[in-house]
């Protein structure tokens, strides 16, 4: 790797850790950069997945006011996380490339309608459940985070899109409260895709370009620290807006 393409992939890591802390999808800045280098397919998403870690960490660090009250419900859901990224993980490794990608176009395209008529939604289901005490949003919730899991594991673009929507209509909590939620599942599904393809590399012939795992996770880790400072000044409604239009460039990227 030349001076110019470590430059370009530590400049898309810190990119990618601002919009994943704001919104999620970073990985449509860095999987795609990875790729015009002349990384195999599968080769960058790896490689990308481990080096986003730091960045969602910091992110959540930064979030750590808005966290505050919601230990046990990502107890929880960290859980579910686990176990969806670990599938994800082995179908990115046992499928072919093609395998997903109708599904996760429309994932996206779901997740930004979810997004966008998240309020009532919620306000529908608060009053189906009335009288219901459900803090941790109850079954659905978790098989749903389970779900984000296994999509997160597999690819990663548009998941913390995919968790705000569920997140915002199961939960009785305002959008920066269910963005720091976000940010932490979003952690736990890299973190235990990237501890399975690390494994796998120790123990197969799993690729990783560790150069290009280093770049980004030094990028992310800023651009996490970045995105916090900025995503908890955004008002509710911009911010449903940012994840409306992020969502739409995810499925535009992936169209293309």
């Amino acid at each position: 790797m030349n001076l110019l393409d470590a430059v370009a992939v530590f400049a898309a890591g810190v990119a990618a850790g601002g919009i994943n802390t704001v919104v999620g999808s970073g990985s449509l800045i860095t999987f795609p950069t990875l790729v015009a280098l002349g990384y195999p397919p599968v080769v960058a998403n790896v490689s990308n997945t481990i080096g986003l870690i730091p960045g969602s960490v910091t992110g959540a660090y930064g979030y750590r006011e808005e966290l505050k009250g919601q230990r046990e419900r990502l107890l929880r859901l960290g859980v579910g996380s686990l176990v969806g990224a670990v599938i994800g993980g082995l179908l990115l490794l046992g499928l072919p490339p093609e395998a997903f990608d109708v599904i996760v176009i429309a994932l996206i395209a779901i997740a930004v309608v979810l997004v966008v008529v998240q309020p009532r939604l919620q306000k529908w289901v608060l009053r189906r459940r009335e009288g219901e005490h459900r803090p941790h949003g109850g079954a659905l919730l978790w098989v749903g985070v389970l779900l984000a899991g296994v999509y997160g594991g597999y690819f990663g673009a548009a998941q913390g899109v995919i968790l705000i929507a569920l997140l915002g209509i199961m939960l009785d909590e305002d959008l920066q409260r269910v963005n720091a939620a976000k940010n932490v599942l979003s952690a736990i599904v890299n973190a235990s895709a990237a501890l399975l393809f690390t494994l796998l590399w120790l123990v197969s012939d799993t690729e990783i370009n560790w150069w290009a795992v280093l770049l980004i996770a030094s990028g992310a880790t800023l651009g996490g620290l970045i995105g916090a400072r900025v995503g908890r000044r955004i008002p509710p409604l911009v911010l449903r807006g940012v994840i409306v239009v992020v969502g739409l460039v995810a499925i535009v990227n992936l169209v293309a």
